[in-house]
């Protein structure tokens, strides 16, 4: 059923909170998914940034952590230097492009969000993202590279 994907980090956020819609539920049930380390270093930013003196703090560790241990090492995928140059290159051209402010954390959201665009180029994956804004520039700058959008809805699944 269709081909591999590659998957954003918006789509573990979002099947952690239960807010993808049932289409996104079928495709990462039965097409073959990759990751990338891009997406897993987003998600560790979490072990760092949340508070450990807050009570929600440990459980939501836990369930990042079973996610990240889920990732099979062999679909796990980092980018080499070529890519991080390239993504570097998009990322800039992408955030000229869109003119918005300096210095509030655009850049290195685009960067990321270019490095996960340049690598699903690589694997010949599609990008799944519920991250629509950004990748929607992506893809009219990079059309060879295929993206399926989703929106979210907050508790969508019970």
């Amino acid at each position: 059923m269709g081909g591999t994907l590659l998957l954003d980090t918006s789509v573990y956020l979002d099947v952690l909170q239960g807010r993808t819609p049932e289409v996104v539920d079928a495709l990462l049930t039965y097409r073959l998914c990759h990751h990338s380390a891009v997406c897993l270093a987003e998600l560790s930013h979490v072990f760092g940034r949340l508070d450990p003196a807050q009570p929600r703090t440990k459980p939501v560790l836990k369930v990042v952590a079973d996610t990240i241990d889920d990732i099979p090492a062999h679909r796990l995928h980092a980018p080499d230097a070529t890519a991080w140059g390239r993504a570097g290159m998009l990322a800039g051209l992408l955030f000229r492009l869109s003119h918005l402010p300096k210095g509030q954390g655009h850049e290195r959201r685009f960067l990321n969000d270019a490095l996960i665009f340049h690598q699903a180029g690589l694997l010949g994956a599609t990008v799944l993202t519920g991250n629509v804004g950004d990748f929607d520039y992506l893809s009219q700058l990079v059309p060879s590279v295929g993206v399926i959008f989703y929106r979210s809805a907050p508790g969508l699944h019970p």
